[in-house]
């Protein structure tokens, strides 16, 4: 589907962070929230220290409104097919967003604090047996950015008092 774009576009890098990689980009764009509106699991980077590196890379540029395929068709399917759900952009703009998650085949949960940005600055783990371990980014090896226009993380949303409450119970990750 070929989308238009409204006002006069400027060139933004563009990251798809899955953790142990990501893929770049240089997209055109009327502005950043257009890009992470459209597209689903990108972040638009803004360091002056790291777009002065990426100027020096081979980045491919893409218009954001060009027609299918491109390299942002799945990620800009990706987030049509989210945006009519219930939760869509609930958790977007916020300061700190609370999560708590436990997995089909996970028998721990997860609570995490997530800043603006979607990377999380806190995290407890709850065993089964009910043990607590804090950790933040120092003890993290891969931080990707959490997709906060995703409506399936609103339906994951907490309490920042419950976080709270388990952060202060939890002790700390075991050293080697």
């Amino acid at each position: 589907m070929h989308r238009r774009s409204r006002g006069p576009k400027t060139r933004h890098l563009v990251l798809h962070d899955y953790g142990m990689g990501g893929l770049w980009w240089w997209v055109w764009a009327v502005s950043a929230e257009e890009i992470v509106r459209a597209c689903a699991e990108v972040e638009v980077v803004a360091d002056p220290s790291i777009l002065a590196c990426a100027r020096t890379w081979a980045l491919e540029e893409v218009h954001l409104d060009a027609p299918d395929p491109n390299p942002l068709s799945s990620l800009r399917a990706q987030r049509d097919a989210q945006r009519d759900q219930p939760g869509f952009g609930a958790l977007a703009g916020r300061d700190r967003v609370y999560l708590r998650w436990q997995g089909e085949d996970v028998p721990e949960v997860f609570l995490m604090e997530i800043g603006p940005d979607g990377r999380r600055s806190r995290q407890v783990e709850i065993a089964p047996d009910g043990t607590a371990v804090k950790t933040g980014p120092e003890d993290w090896p891969f931080n990707p950015p959490f997709d906060l226009y995703d409506p399936w993380y609103a339906s994951l949303e907490t309490s920042g008092d419950d976080f709270e409450e388990a952060w202060l119970g939890a002790g700390p990750e075991p050293r080697d």
